[in-house]
């Protein structure tokens, strides 16, 4: 067995802003597995948020001790990037070697398209509008919030997008007065779901404060771990194969989920369609899907993921799985 991991970069089709910063391409790790001349491949997107980096990344790969299968992988690397594209590439790799699919493999039934989320990035309330105008024929649109100026954004986006279902993200970027002051405005404007409202290991206020519309854990939720500390204070978590640390994790992340009676988001970090195909499965079902990262993207891999009004449709063989 050989696992090899090289870098990529995918221009975006604009610039993409949330509270912590902007983007103009995404950079990702490639992760190939190759063993009995069957090659397995997967994606991952080091945040800078959870202290990753390319380089440190590529460096947990490399330390890997071969051969290596999915199980004890799960052992060999903590929760994060590292472990989601050697994860999503031994799954891969697995469905090639058996002639199979990675969902006949996971005792899953076969996959179908998703309605996803469309993200607006953060701007000046008159760039969110013509935005939400653009994209208002899209079923669910995602807004990127996160500051003490919001409220002329979200109004500016229901005007733009006036029969779109919309959800908030706010990156960890408010306080609980902000949260407090706002969440009632979320709702008289038709917001289904607020995203991160307050900072991961500060976000206690959120079981004492009114949750008037569904909260869901984002950067307070990794893997199984987390979900004792979210009693009492969130109503969905958001599932990222870069966050559990690939989809083997994410698969008993949400079963442990939904058994402890949360609903599920699927998400993403900005990546292209490999880096979605593995979470396209977890998806399936999911009160939210948010997998939008290609659609965000002006160049992708060849076989990309497919996306038309019925959502976003499972990967061919050619991509992955």
């Amino acid at each position: 067995m050989q696992i090899t991991v090289t870098p990529d970069t995918f221009r975006l089709a604009q610039a993409f802003t949330i509270s912590r910063g902007s983007r103009t391409e995404a950079r990702v790790l490639t992760a190939r597995v190759e063993a009995e001349t069957v090659t397995g491949w997967g994606e991952c997107v080091p945040y800078a948020r959870y202290g990753e980096t390319l380089d440190s990344v590529a460096a947990q790969i490399a330390g890997l001790t071969l051969p290596l299968d999915r199980e004890g992988l799960q052992h060999a690397l903590p929760a994060g990037a590292a472990r989601n594209a050697v994860d999503c590439a031994l799954w891969d790799w697995q469905a090639k070697r058996a002639g199979k699919r990675v969902w006949e493999l996971a005792g899953l039934p076969a996959p179908g398209p998703e309605i996803t989320a469309y993200t607006l990035s953060l701007d000046t309330p008159e760039a969110m509008r013509a935005s939400a105008a653009q994209h208002a024929h899209r079923p669910l649109l995602k807004i990127k919030l996160g500051t003490e100026a919001d409220m002329p954004r979200l109004e500016a986006v229901r005007a733009g997008a006036p029969k779109s279902r919309i959800i908030v993200d706010a990156n960890e970027g408010w306080s609980a007065e902000v949260y407090a002051e706002l969440a009632p405005h979320l709702v008289r404007l038709g917001v289904e779901l607020v995203e991160q409202p307050l900072p991961a290991g500060q976000d206690d206020m959120l079981a004492e404060i009114a949750r008037p519309l569904p909260v869901c854990a984002d950067e307070s939720c990794h893997d199984r771990a987390s979900l004792p500390g979210l009693k009492g204070k969130y109503d969905l978590v958001n599932i990222k194969l870069d966050k559990t640390g690939g989809l083997t994790e994410a698969l008993a992340l949400r079963a442990a989920a939904l058994a402890q009676g949360y609903g599920v988001m699927v998400g993403c970090m900005v990546g292209s369609s490999l880096a979605m195909a593995p979470a396209v499965l977890l998806a399936q079902g999911a009160a939210v899907t948010d997998l939008d990262g290609p659609l965000l993207l002006a160049e992708d891999r060849p076989h990309k993921l497919h996306y038309d009004a019925a959502g976003v449709y499972p990967p061919e063989a050619s991509l992955w799985g």
